[in-house]
């Protein structure tokens, strides 16, 4: 039960990475809601698959999950196609759902479905998600609908140099330390076998240089 908690947390805590994803994809002729969708499908997988006991940060594990089942739009032709048999399996699991809704007293978790079905709770994500009717990202409860505020292209850009001439302001150690952890996804354990420092080391450095990053960013 706690595991299926922690993946849940990890699911709505990270629905920013799918947007993030979603949105390198924009304008490519596939709905913004099809690209989310499958965004979804590989997070959910991906919070399946994590281990925290290997050391990465959970966000350099989804993201090529993510990536993944969005482009795999584009290789099927442009929208969410789901197989015939799949379709069979995910109205049983729909079904078999609202019985252990019943008898559970509350909604199952996918853990639970997933062994009332026998299959592995990867799939059974895949599946329920991949099979949900798509969702507007800007429908309100009144039938109306909101407005999302547009990308803007030249601020992300400005947003890159400003962080660009800000790491070349560190001296060169603290600029390494920082690529290693946050542009190359090493763990702070790994991070210190590659300066020669120690993990706590490794820790407070960070921290410190977070800070005057933020003090040149501001």
């Amino acid at each position: 039960m706690e595991e299926t908690k922690e993946r849940d947390a990890l699911v709505t805590g990270n629905i920013r990475l799918v947007h993030a994803c979603a949105n390198r994809f924009k304008d490519r002729g596939v709905e913004y809601e099809d690209l989310f969708q499958a965004g979804c499908v590989g997070l959910v997988k991906a919070a399946a698959g994590f281990d925290p006991a290997l050391g990465f940060r959970f966000s350099t594990y989804a993201v090529p999950a993510i990536l993944g089942e969005i482009r795999r739009i584009f290789r099927d032709g442009g929208t969410v196609k789901i197989g015939r048999s799949a379709k069979e399996k995910a109205k049983r699991l729909l079904d078999l759902q609202q019985s252990l809704t019943v008898s559970l007293g509350r909604e199952p978790t996918v853990r639970e479905i997933a062994e009332s079905a026998k299959l592995e709770p990867e799939e059974t994500a895949a599946l329920l998600s991949a099979c949900l009717p798509p969702v507007s990202l800007t429908a309100e409860e009144d039938g109306g609908e909101i407005d999302l505020p547009e990308k803007d292209e030249h601020e992300a850009i400005q947003q890159r140099l400003d962080l660009s001439a800000a790491m070349n302001r560190l001296p060169e150690r603290d600029r390494t330390l920082i690529e290693l952890r946050y542009f190359k996804g090493y763990t702070q354990t790994a991070t210190a076998q590659c300066l020669g420092m120690s993990q706590v080391q490794v820790s407070r450095s960070e921290k410190r240089i977070l800070g005057v990053l933020r003090g040149y960013l501001l």
